[in-house]
């Protein structure tokens, strides 16, 4: 379905369409955004906010992409195609598009954590690294191109330096010699038409054998080029034109480079281009603070917490809006200034928004349906060029919805039936609602009239809303409450602002007694409602005193219970000690009785020896379990995933701890294992091995799992460093530990931004960079990667 760009912009959809522009990073985004129309395709509009989200998604892990700030290929390539000459500034866009394509290529293959709907197009890049190669040597900069662009073309520049030299060698004979410096009117060496000449004073002409070329503005001074020179300036003539046509050659073999690699360039330009669109959409979300509003397979709206995205965030008052559980049509009701306009262009504000793949800023528990068409009837849209009234204004909306309208529609009507007889206009408003929900279309109109309120009260399937107002302050407080219909205060907010009290009975007089009634009954509805809030209140506070008081509770159990699991693992400890100590004196004392009976020999102390070590190893057997308390079930079905080798990390399951092996276990599957400042000897069948993360220590001290750390740095780490100002040591501390941080994230390619200047800070950085290990080449920043400023490090 075509929304019409008047209803757009009533809803201020084209203010959200500039904000997306903004966060966009090329300009075919920035067109793509200030073009976004919504869709009406529920799989289109899925799919929409899905690429979202896992933009939003990615940023949070990585940041923004590498978008390069590429330019529109089309006429590039297409001017490739047909055989032109591109320009430097055009290779070295082209060049651009592929170095992105590449670039955006790494970005998703380095850390990828989790899958996404944006994989697939990252994965249509098409780079070259070949032609983005020989592009980027051949051409400097739009002016310059690489003198080894050819071989030829380094040739002729270094014939043109030799001509210069020489030349310059014969006229500082002129320049330099007392002889000759009399003649001339400075002792300078300039060029006219391409050619080396000496400023002559006029006087002196005939002194000077040469070529006139130029004179001065008073006639006092003649820009001779010296014979001598003049063979000179011819050869050097003879190589610019020679490195014109070089030049030219060079471009053209470039130009067809790009020419064979077009129709990839151009792929890659548009997904590039579209990767920054959705990219935008993330950011945006960013800024709104937005969420992702679910897509409800009924009829109808539910935010929560939503906040207009074009009011000051530090202003805005989120509030709840929904039409649908057993409703279509919504009848909002208030003073003026209080919301009523707000509350109907969010409405269609989100629902458009979310048909675009946007992200609303309300809470992610609302939903939207999807509507074919949002038709407004919104403002005061007299006419002075028509001769139309405000009334005859909004009929001619109106005629033009009641053409369009059907069930798939979301109709907003602001001050139904104004701007003519009150009777009849109430009485019109009923009747274009019915209209409307006969159509099946769902419907919110803002209203100062009593008759639709008591339509919303007698009808089913319509309800009543109001725009809260505090007539203390005579403020609205922008909460729509839904279910009760509001009051004008018109008398209450007079009265406030000083008319006179006789004049506000004489109008309370005048109102029907069957109004007065009416308006009563609401003041006593909104009277309880506001005291049902402040108990509600008070309730939801006691209630979160007292999930405080739990979550305390809670905590305080687990750290006891903590304490209590450590207090007993040590005595465990203690008691394990004891039985191994245990165990190694008696069979101390055992192989020294042993002794004593061989020496002896005596039958009497060998058998008494025999029984006395019986009964000793007994009872340690059966008094083991008092002084070890951890009795873990062993795994029957666990196998150790490989050999135990000295320093592994084991945890001991008859005791119950964690150790490590001191040393490699014996032929028997014995091994010594330390726990603590306790040591002990167990089977390698008592021992499963710990295989942790490795833990990393980050500058506070805290410790944290290396992948989480390596999310962290991923997400926060940036691909170059300001290192202008320092001295060469200072900068080397700065770029060694940066150059880990980059090892850790997976990075493969890093700036040091250490500024041309004298150059003694960057031959200071390449002095330590020739000789780690971690690098695996660098060089001199390109044309558009900063230059001669700039060193780009590709790490190993």
């Amino acid at each position: 379905m075509h929304y019409t760009e008047k209803t757009l912009k009533t809803l201020e959809f084209d203010k959200i369409r500039q904000l997306l522009a903004t966060s966009a990073l090329t300009d075919g985004a920035k067109a793509m955004a200030l073009t976004l129309t919504p869709s009406s395709d529920r799989d289109e509009v899925l799919l929409r906010l899905r690429r979202t989200t896992d933009a939003k998604r990615l940023m949070n892990v990585k940041g923004m992409p590498p978008f390069g700030d590429v330019k529109d290929m089309e006429d590039i390539c297409d001017r490739a195609e047909k055989g032109a000459i591109l320009t430097p500034r055009e290779l070295l866009d082209a060049a651009n598009v592929l170095r992105t394509a590449r670039s955006l290529l790494d970005y998703i293959k380095v850390n990828r954590i989790f899958e996404t709907v944006l994989d697939e197009i990252f994965e249509r890049m098409i780079p070259n690294k070949k032609v983005e190669d020989q592009i980027v040597r051949s051409i400097i900069s739009e002016e310059l191109i690489a003198d080894d662009a050819s071989p030829e073309l380094a040739d002729i520049r270094r014939k043109k330096r030799s001509a210069n030299s020489k030349i310059k060698d014969v006229l500082q004979k002129y320049i330099g010699s007392s002889s000759y410096s009399k003649y001339l009117q400075e002792n300078i060496v300039t060029t006219r038409n391409g050619r080396y000449v000496v400023p002559v004073k006029a006087e002196y002409r005939g002194e000077v054998k040469g070529l006139v070329h130029d004179t001065s503005s008073s006639g006092a001074t003649l820009f001779i080029e010296p014979i001598a020179v003049v063979d000179a300036n011819n050869e050097l003539r003879v190589l610019e034109s020679r490195e014109e046509k070089e030049i030219e050659k060079i471009l053209a073999t470039l130009s067809a480079m790009v020419a064979e690699v077009s129709d990839a360039i151009w792929l890659d330009y548009k997904n590039i281009t579209e990767l920054a669109f959705i990219f935008a959409c993330g950011e945006l979300s960013f800024k709104l603070q937005g969420t992702a509003a679910k897509i409800s397979d009924g009829r109808e709206i539910v935010l929560h917490g939503s906040r207009h995205p074009l009011i000051n965030k530090d202003t805005v008052v989120p509030t709840n809006i929904e039409i649908g559980d057993g409703y279509d049509t919504m009848i909002i009701t208030g003073p003026n200034t209080g919301g009523k306009t707000v509350t109907l262009k969010t409405l269609g504000l989100f629902a458009l928004m979310t048909q675009a793949g946007l992200h609303i800023p309300a809470k992610d528990d609302s939903c939207i349906c999807i509507f074919d068409n949002i038709l407004v009837d919104i403002g005061d849209e007299q006419s002075i060029e028509q001769s139309l009234s405000t009334f005859s204004s909004h009929m001619v909306n109106i005629v033009s919805i009641m053409e369009q309208v059907n069930d798939r529609s979301l109709v907003l009507f602001d001050e139904l039936g104004v701007g003519t007889d009150p009777v009849e206009g109430a009485a019109l408003a009923v009747s274009v609602i019915e209209a409307v929900r006969e159509k099946g279309a769902m419907c919110a109109a803002t209203t100062h009239y009593a008759e639709l309120k008591i339509y919303a009260l007698d009808t089913p399937g319509v309800r009543n809303a109001s725009c809260e107002f505090d007539v203390e302050t005579l403020k609205p407080t922008y909460k729509l409450i839904i279910g009760t219909p509001g009051r004008s205060n018109a008398f209450a907010i007079s009265t406030k602002l000083g008319l006179p009290n006789n004049i506000v009975k004489r109008a309370e007089e005048l109102v029907s007694s069957d109004n007065r009634r009416f308006e009563d009954v609401i003041e006593k509805l909104d009277a309880n409602r506001i005291q049902m809030e402040k108990e509600r209140a008070e309730a939801e506070a006691l209630r979160e005193e007292y999930e405080h008081f739990k979550r305390e509770a809670e905590k305080s159990i687990k750290e006891k219970l903590a304490r209590a699991d450590k207090e007993l693992a040590d005595a465990s400890a203690k008691a394990v000690a004891l039985v191994e100590s245990a165990k190694l004196s008696s069979d101390y004392v055992l192989s020294q009785l042993e002794k004593v009976r061989k020496q002896r020999e005596s039958a009497n102390l060998g058998s008494e020896l025999d029984r006395t070590r019986r009964e000793i190893k007994q009872y340690l057997k059966e008094n083991e379990g008092k002084f070890n308390p951890v009795d873990e079930k062993k795994d029957e079905n666990y196998v150790l995933p490989r050999p135990l080798r000295k320093g592994d990390k084991v945890y001991i399951i008859n005791v119950g701890k964690e150790g490590v092996l001191s040393d490699e276990p014996d032929r028997s599957g014995n091994v010594n294992v330390r726990a603590g400042i306790i040591s002990m000897r167990t089977k390698v069948a008592n021992l499963k091995l710990i295989e942790d993360e490795a833990i990393v220590i980050d500058k506070d001290k805290t410790k944290q799992n290396a992948s989480d750390y390596k999310v962290k740095l991923s997400r926060d780490f940036k691909t170059e460093i300001d290192l202008r100002g320092m001295t060469g040591e200072e900068a080397w501390l700065a770029v060694d530990k940066y150059l880990d941080e980059a090892t850790v994230a997976g990075i493969r390619s890093v700036h040091l931004i250490h500024g041309k200047g004298t150059g003694a800070l960057k031959n200071a950085l390449w002095k330590f960079l020739r000789g780690d290990k971690r690098i695996a080449n660098f060089r001199i920043g390109q044309y558009g990667e900063g230059d001669g400023g700039v060193t780009v490090v590709e790490l190993r």
